[in-house]
């Protein structure tokens, strides 16, 4: 195989070896011949072409025949690589049949070669990327139930709010790897159909057999005959670009949270240790999250390639300039990004490093203010919700004030112990009390998982 060469320093990180290779010069040329050598089988069926020149088509639609390079070299010229292909797919045959070359790509345009052979390569990509998110979302299952009941801070707007558990995290994290499969199973119908249109989307060079063989090369790619050609109409591409938009931004969702809850001043939860793994240049003592660096990149960058897409689609008349050329490495780029960025969630989720006592040391970091609101709502009950708020809202500045725990506060606070028993005080200012449904939401998360996955 003569691969061009290329920039594969950060391929390894930023992208999953399988997706790399769907998408490689390999990849593409040979599914553009998975078309002709479909289309041949097409045609022979119907009785367009003679049966004898589909063997000396199919021995020729293989990608090790072809010069990469040089084919490369011609696409510049041509404009597309479907054409410099099926030139050199002719003369590959004739070698071997001249008679067979005569009926190579017959009544198809480039752009059925190249919009089939990307949906082609694209059923093989979605193949890996449900793979993956299955298994990342049997994993974040397993993890949620583990840690279902452990307590640790809520954080809005950065800052300690109330008790959460790591387990209700995690299933928020399984909620949108849930819904991304649904999402995927939802637009395979949309997105895996033939491209066949001819020149102009009509197929009139075919005649009377157009629709008998658009049919049989459907069946014979395993792909849905759409109602019509889609050449200008991009929206099935866009629809599953955007999707992987939404798969990379929910991993970064997780990226980000296990990169703040690895900080220094956090210390709660960490990616997998492994030897070299997170180091510095020159500081001995870091680890850093560089699992949760390729789901924060990946989220960052896919947006700003989704974007070309969309631009993209107001594509002029029955074949594009310009807008569809855009189209060709940005999407593929997406699914390699989001197919690095699952294969880190997978090792990261599956391996995590959970300091359980450092959640529960850093929940009463606040000596207690943390679980106001819980002692507030109680006391509304009892002497009215304005009172309430502000008996509450003074006894959190006295604390903080006399550096004090907001329990001892309360203790000496009149007000609040006519109302309230020390029984009543200790139970409201224990984490472990005041988690609401935490455990009904992972539950939730969970079941809609295990149903998906049935």
């Amino acid at each position: 195989m003569n691969q061009r060469p290329g920039n594969q320093l950060f391929d390894a990180y930023f992208t999953a070896r399988d997706m790399r290779e769907v998408f490689c010069d390999q990849g593409r040329v040979q599914a553009m011949l998975d078309f002709e050598a479909a289309l041949a089988r097409a045609e022979a069926h119907v009785g367009l072409i003679p049966q004898t020149a589909v063997a000396p088509i199919e021995a020729a639609c293989r990608a090790g025949h072809y010069d990469f390079a040089a084919l490369g070299e011609a696409i510049a010229t041509a404009g597309n690589s479907a054409i410099p292909l099926v030139k050199a797919l002719g003369k590959q045959i004739a070698t071997t049949d001249a008679d067979a070359e005569r009926y190579v790509h017959l009544g198809a345009t480039s752009q059925d070669v190249m919009d089939t052979g990307l949906v082609l390569q694209l059923r093989r990509a979605l193949e890996l990327i449900e793979s993956d998110l299955a298994q990342l979302g049997e994993t974040l299952s397993t993890q949620a139930q583990r840690y279902v009941a452990t307590p640790l801070a809520g954080r809005t707007w950065l800052q300690h709010a109330t008790p959460v558990t790591l387990g209700m995290k995690i299933a928020g994290w399984l909620g949108a790897v849930t819904r991304s499969r649904q999402r995927l199973q939802e637009l395979k119908p949309r997105l895996l159909v033939l491209q066949f249109g001819g020149a102009s989307g009509t197929l009139a060079a075919l005649g009377v057999q157009a629709l008998p063989i658009a049919d049989a090369l459907a069946t014979e790619l395993r792909l849905t005959l759409p109602d019509q050609p889609w050449h200008t109409q991009r929206d099935r591409l866009v629809e599953f670009g955007s999707v992987l938009g939404l798969i990379a931004g929910s991993l970064g969702k997780l990226g980000r949270d296990i990169s703040l809850l690895m900080q220094t001043e956090a210390g709660e939860v960490f990616e997998p240790s492994a030897p070299g793994k997170g180091g510095s240049s020159t500081m001995p003592h870091k680890r850093n999250p560089v699992g949760a660096a390729v789901l924060i990149g990946a989220a960052t960058r896919v947006p700003g390639l989704l974007s070309t897409l969309f631009s993209a689609m107001p594509q002029e008349h029955e074949r594009s300039l310009g807008l569809w050329h855009a189209e060709w490495e940005t999407l593929p780029e997406i699914c390699c990004l989001v197919s690095g960025s699952l294969k880190q969630a997978l090792l990261v989720a599956d391996g995590l490093e959970v300091d359980a006592e450092r959640m529960a040391r850093n929940l009463d970091l606040t000596q207690g203010l943390v679980l106001a609101e819980a002692v507030s709502i109680v006391l509304a009950q009892r002497v009215g919700r304005d009172t309430a708020h502000h008996l509450l809202e003074q006894c959190c500045k006295r604390a903080v004030a006399e550096q004090r725990h907001l329990r001892a506060v309360l203790g000496d606070e009149p007000h609040v112990t006519a109302e309230l028993s020390a029984a009543e005080l200790d139970h409201l200012l224990d984490p472990a009390h005041y988690l609401g449904q935490a455990r009904t939401w992972v539950e939730r998360a969970v079941a809609e998982h295990s149903a998906l996955t049935a």
